[in-house]
């Protein structure tokens, strides 16, 4: 969570053209619960850019803490290949019936040793093997916006993360 703020994070409806405005009250999907899907999934899948343009999207493992995805891989991966011409991504949860999308800019990054305990708690928990080295980098995405669902139109939420 940003500043601990997560559980506080508000969402708004998701614009849409006016033909799917069906929905009608305050059905909000709140933040916590996509929260802790993003903390719970154990693939998720990842949309690159290739350099011309086109889309790259390729299932991965990783971690989502402190409202931060932290995710591991070579970096002559297709995937890391993009990534180093063009930061910008989106993570997709596997789940058709409750959909949760982050788009963000994604590093590599450092951690400090409480955050890779973190990853590599959560890590372990789900995946049991080929656990991340985080002191030694990983990569990280920042959120800039998410969109979640599980009843479309009628709960389809958007949040959008302050830039830092």
């Amino acid at each position: 969570m940003i500043g601990g703020r997560g559980e506080d994070r508000q969402g708004r409806r998701l614009k849409m053209p006016r033909h799917y405005q069906a929905a009608s009250g305050d059905d909000l999907i709140a933040w916590s619960g996509v929260e802790e899907k993003l903390s719970l999934a154990r693939n998720y899948w990842l949309a690159t850019s290739y350099p011309d343009g086109r889309p790259h999207v390729t299932p991965v493992w990783g971690a989502w803490v402190a409202d931060r995805f932290y995710f591991d891989g070579i970096f002559t991966a297709r995937w890391a290949r993009n990534l180093a011409e063009n930061p910008a991504a989106a993570i997709h949860l596997e789940s058709g019936d409750e959909v949760v999308i982050v788009e963000g800019i994604v590093d590599d990054v450092v951690t400090d040793q409480a955050l890779a305990e973190q990853i590599i708690g959560q890590w372990q928990a789900k995946y049991g093997r080929l656990l991340p080295e985080p002191a030694g980098g990983m990569y990280r995405l920042t959120p800039r916006a998410a969109r979640a669902w599980s009843r479309f139109p009628d709960d389809a939420t958007k949040w959008e993360f302050p830039t830092e």
